[in-house]
C-alpha cells in the first residue's frame, strides 16, 4: 500500500469526494509512462516490471501490455511483496503475506521498474528496495507511480508519474482498478474540515 488507507479497497464515496482520474485518463497516463520507459531505457530490452501489491501488480501488467503493443517486445512482469520489510509492522495489526513472483529471467543486471499506485511518504518504496536487495542485484532501479501525492518522509522521487496531485495530509487518495475493484478511478476524498 502506498499510504495509510489510500488503497484500502472499494468503499462508498464520502461527501467531499472528488474525481481525479477516470478510466480514459488512467489509460492515457499508463500509455505516457510506457512511452517514457521506452525512451529512458532504449527500447526496454532489459527491463523487468515489478508491481507492489495490491494495485501495483495490475498496473505493471497493463504497462507491460502497452510496451508490447508499442514496441513488440515482451517485458517480464512480476510482483514484490514488501510486508515483512515494512517499518510499521509493530504499529499495525497482523496482515496476510502477499506473493513475490520474480520472472524467470531474474533481476540481476536488469533495469527493474517498481510500479505502485500512489506515492506518499516513500516508506513503501523504501521497503520495496529492501525486499529487492534480497532477490538480486539489478543494474538500476526506477519507480513508476500512477499518482504522486507529495508529503515525502524519505528522499525518494519517482522516475515516471501518471498524475502529480498536491494534497493535504487529511485527504485520502483512493485508487480503484478493474482487476481488484471492478472499476477504474482515482478519487480524492476530503475530510470534513477540508471540504469547507
Amino acid at each position: 500500500m502506498a499510504g495509510i488507507s489510500e488503497t484500502a479497497g472499494p468503499a462508498p464515496a464520502r461527501t467531499g469526494s472528488k474525481s481525479v482520474l477516470g478510466p480514459e485518463e488512467i489509460r492515457r497516463a499508463l500509455t505516457r509512462i510506457g512511452h517514457e520507459i521506452l525512451e529512458r531505457t532504449d527500447g526496454a530490452g532489459d527491463v523487468v516490471l515489478l508491481g507492489i501489491p495490491t494495485r501495483g501488480v495490475p498496473l505493471a501488467q497493463r504497462l507491460a501490455a502497452r510496451l508490447e503493443q508499442t514496441e513488440g517486445v515482451r517485458i517480464p512482469v512480476g510482483s514484490l511483496d514488501i510486508t515483512l520489510y515494512r517499518d510499521d509492522l509493530r504499529l499495525r495489526p497482523a496482515r496476510t503475506l502477499g506473493h513475490t513472483e520474480v520472472p524467470g529471467s531474474g533481476i540481476d543486471g536488469m533495469v527493474v521498474v517498481l510500479v505502485d499506485d500512489v506515492l506518499y511518504s516513500g516508506r513503501t518504496v523504501r521497503a520495496a528496495l529492501d525486499a529487492l536487495g534480497d532477490l538480486g542485484r539489478p543494474r538500476a532501479v526506477q519507480l513508476a507511480v500512477l499518482v504522486d501525492r507529495g508529503h515525502r518522509e524519505l528522499p525518494i522521487r519517482p522516475d515516471y508519474v501518471g498524475k502529480n496531485l498536491p494534497t493535504s495530509k487529511r485527504e485520502v487518495v483512493r485508487v480503484l482498478l478493474t482487476e481488484t475493484d471492478g472499476e477504474d478511478s482515482v478519487t480524492l476524498q476530503v475530510g470534513p474540515e477540508e471540504g469547507r
